[in-house]
């Protein structure tokens, strides 16, 4: 007899348990209102004991969590893939390039990002300070390439993000880099290449991990009942990471802009703001400038030489100092008031130093290209005295400001000559100090160890027979 009560009793509370459950499904089916169902989805996930019951299949769910389910990567996606050393160096930043610095680093590869720590992550996450993270690259939409041409190193290759970050990452170890290289890449490969669709992936993940089904719900209704006008707001501020296309776009655009709209060098002459050059302008050019046949620089240096240099060793040979030198010519380009007994240069090789550096900027030589043939062919004459008389009617051919410039300057270094027990310079020595530097082919490749010795050649012999090629001349 008390077997059958205590079966009564299973039985009766078996059928309880199912009326029950019917009363959940029935509930279910009834309700209309969202109040409704988001109090039914919550007494549908969680019972009593903390349980999760899995949905049954055929009864619609609340659509968010479908949308969630789609959309949003399972957790062990997001899961380390791999970790070690490697060796990284950061080469742009948002497009403006950075010196590369290599340095050790740990590397944590996700399914989405790459994490770089000055050590192991553990170590790293145990001794880092409140608020700081660690530098991160996100891989949606990142290209990975080997980069042989970016280094010296061996087994380097390069990523490059949609925002503009470069980064190298090389190990000596060929598997170890082998290996990296193809899991970054296959990372890369599985994510999508639209980086606005990954950054509304993302939002929809922060919104599972929260345990608000109030904001699940608010979100599944800004998706799929606001206004279209509303829904272009919120896609915009999903869509946020793709503004950094949009503003270089607009940086190029004002940077052609203002390229096209600035003025013509000649208008910056004439509004003074670009002065005439002396250094790299042609001969011709600045003599009509000065109003003369010699640039008054050439005269000036001649007579600060003459002045205190004629016994100097090494005139013309030795170099001056080039920092010197470059200021020196920086304000002679400036149109400056020149006085080369000034303190700063009364080291007489730096202007003996800028004078060879005028020539030698000259677009067309002392000796004009057209005329170069014939001077050597005029040089390789056996007759001693045709040979004179044939470079001398070369040099009555020339334009004047070549020809009295050559007179000047050739004067000046007989003068430098005749102090030879001095200074140690001979006629040989200023010929191949001069020779290459007043005479030289246009374009000149393949001949120019055989020209040099006809280029020296030419100035010495202008040097050591001046009085017979200049002396008829009228001064």
């Amino acid at each position: 007899m008390q077997k059958s009560t205590n079966s009564d009793a299973s039985v009766d509370t078996l059928n309880s348990t199912r009326q029950g459950t019917g009363a959940v499904q029935m509930r279910i089916k009834n309700a209309n209102s969202h109040h409704d169902r988001l109090s039914q989805s919550k007494s549908m996930i969680l019972t009593d004991v903390g349980k999760v019951i899995e949905p049954i299949s055929r009864h619609r769910r609340n659509h968010s969590q479908h949308v969630l389910k789609d959309v949003i990567p399972p957790l062990e996606q997001l899961m380390v893939e791999k970790e070690g050393y490697l060796q990284k160096a950061k080469i742009a930043d948002g497009g403006k390039k950075l010196r590369k610095n290599w340095s050790t680093s740990w590397i944590v590869l996700s399914s989405r990002k790459i994490e770089f720590y000055k050590e192991s992550k553990q170590q790293a996450l145990a001794n880092m300070k409140t608020g700081h993270k660690p530098e991160s690259v996100d891989l949606c939409g990142a290209h990975i390439e080997w980069a042989k041409e970016k280094s010296s190193r061996k087994n380097v290759f390069q990523i490059t993000t949609v925002s503009g970050n470069e980064f190298l990452l090389q190990s000596d170890i060929d598997f170890i880099i082998l290996d990296w290289f193809h899991a970054i890449k296959n990372a890369i490969d599985r994510l999508p290449k639209d980086p606005s669709g990954s950054s509304r992936n993302l939002e929809l993940f922060k919104i599972q991990r929260s345990s608000s089904t109030e904001l699940l719900s608010h979100y599944d209704n800004d998706i799929k009942e606001q206004k279209p006008e509303h829904r272009k707001s919120l896609m915009f501020r999903l869509h946020h990471s793709a503004s950094d296309t949009s503003d270089k776009n607009r940086v190029k655009s004002r940077l052609k802009k203002f390229i096209t709209r600035r003025p013509s060098l000649k208008t910056l002459q004439e509004k003074g703001l670009i002065k005439d050059q002396i250094f790299g302008s042609h001969l011709h050019t600045v003599c009509e400038r000065e109003n003369s046949t010699v640039p008054r620089f050439v005269k000036q240096c001649i007579e600060a030489v003459e002045k205190r240099g004629l016994d100097v060793d090494g005139i013309y040979r030795v170099s001056g100092n080039l920092a010197t030198i470059q200021k020196l010519r920086f304000i002679v380009n400036q149109e400056e008031k020149l006085n080369l007994d000034d303190s700063q240069w009364e080291d007489i090789h730096v202007v003996t130093g800028a004078l060879k550096m005028f020539f030698r900027e000259l677009p067309e030589p002392l000796f004009p290209y057209s005329f170069f043939e014939r001077f050597v062919e005029a040089i390789k004459k056996q007759d001693y005295n045709t040979r004179i008389e044939t470079i001398k009617s070369l040099v009555q051919k020339l334009p004047l400001p070549n020809r009295d410039t050559m007179k000047i300057l050739f004067g000046h270094l007989t003068k430098i000559v005749a102090k030879a027990s001095k200074n140690l310079m001979s006629t040989q020595s200023l010929g191949i100090v001069f020779g290459p530097t007043l005479l030289r082919a246009e374009g000149e490749m393949g001949n120019m160890a055989v020209h040099m010795v006809y280029q020296n050649q030419i100035a010495e012999l202008m040097l050591s027979e001046y009085n017979k090629i200049f002396g008829s001349e009228e001064d």
